[in-house]
């Protein structure tokens, strides 16, 4: 069985001790290869130097090993560390497309670092693995347990979204949460509910126009091709639990109206996923974490279930 690879992410941060704790939670149920430099692992880690990614040790963590150079201070990211951390993306992405790999997992990463180290020319991870895979149409969904959302804007003030939030912009968020809901999560039939952008979805007009004269007549041309779509709808009657029980992905219209829901329901469980990929990519939905780093406290649960759904996207593709 091809492994699951998770990339090093940030030396200097939580990434390495979470994926140590995500092997040691999994590693007799999913077989994990870890990208990296093995000195940046906590201290005590039984290490399975590997150069093939079948070769899986049972009882050690096996690295792809890579030398990074200086060694990793906790909590002081150094940018002589980014071509590095950057190349362990992509070989990961390599691997996972030459089927030597089932999916990508990939710990959190310092934009600044990579910014000064190796002039990163990317916002994030998600727009470097869009340029990897040669694709422009990815979406990032937020999946627990209990609720899976997408906003349809991500990082941008609130005051540009009714500008950014185009009927072009929407149409394609929800063709490809539709299209990954059913290759990805084994959904035969999504149920999608859709958020408006203004309190009460614009109360007729009374609140805002967006609702009228741009995304109702989106999800109407969708429900006319066949798609289960609800909305716009309310934000504020969304969440509730029997409101969940009635759709399989909210698609929000901005960031927090998305992740606001998620974390609360599941702060430490939430994973990140990009949707739209040729292979399956998933994360831990926190950053580097550079305050606790090196202490031994970092929470992995959200490492152990990113890896998990990423073994189970990857099992559904497979099967479909």
């Amino acid at each position: 069985m091809q492994p699951v690879v998770i990339s090093c992410g940030e030396p200097a941060g939580i990434g390495p001790e979470i994926a140590v704790a995500a092997w040691q939670a999994l590693k007799s149920e999913i077989p994990l290869l870890w990208i990296g430099d093995p000195a940046h692992l906590p201290d005590g880690t039984p290490v399975h130097a590997a150069t093939d990614p079948a070769d899986i040790h049972p009882f050690k963590m096996t690295v792809l090993a890579r030398d990074f150079g200086p060694p990793a201070v906790a909590g002081q990211p150094d940018p002589a560390h980014a071509h590095g951390v950057i190349n362990a993306i992509a070989d990961g992405v390599a691997l996972v497309q030459s089927g030597a790999a089932r999916a990508l997992c990939t710990a959190p990463i310092h934009k600044a670092a990579l910014i000064d180290g190796a002039d990163f020319a990317y916002p994030g991870h998600t727009e470097y693995l869009a340029a990897l895979a040669g694709t422009d149409q990815v979406v990032m969904m937020l999946a627990c347990d209990a609720l899976r959302v997408v906003p349809t804007t991500i990082h941008i003030p609130l005051d540009k979204v009714p500008e950014a939030l185009t009927a072009s912009l929407l149409t394609d968020t929800l063709l490809v949460t539709h299209a990954a809901l059913r290759r990805d999560f084994s959904i035969a039939k999504p149920r999608i509910a859709v958020a408006g952008l203004n309190p009460h979805a614009g109360e007729d007009g009374k609140m805002g126009h967006e609702e009228i004269e741009m995304i109702t007549p989106v999800l109407d041309a969708l429900r006319a091709q066949g798609m289960d779509i609800t909305g716009p709808l309310s934000a504020d009657t969304m969440f509730h639990a029997g409101a969940r029980a009635q759709y399989d992905v909210a698609v929000c219209m901005y960031h927090d109206q998305a992740l606001i829901p998620i974390k609360t329901l599941d702060f430490s469980g939430g994973v990140n996923v990009t949707l739209g990929l040729p292979f399956v990519r998933t994360s831990p939905d926190h950053g580097t974490a550079f305050d606790i780093a090196g202490q031994g406290i970092a929470d992995a649960t959200s490492m152990i279930a990113a890896v998990r759904m990423a073994a189970q996207m990857a099992e559904a593709r497979h099967a479909g």
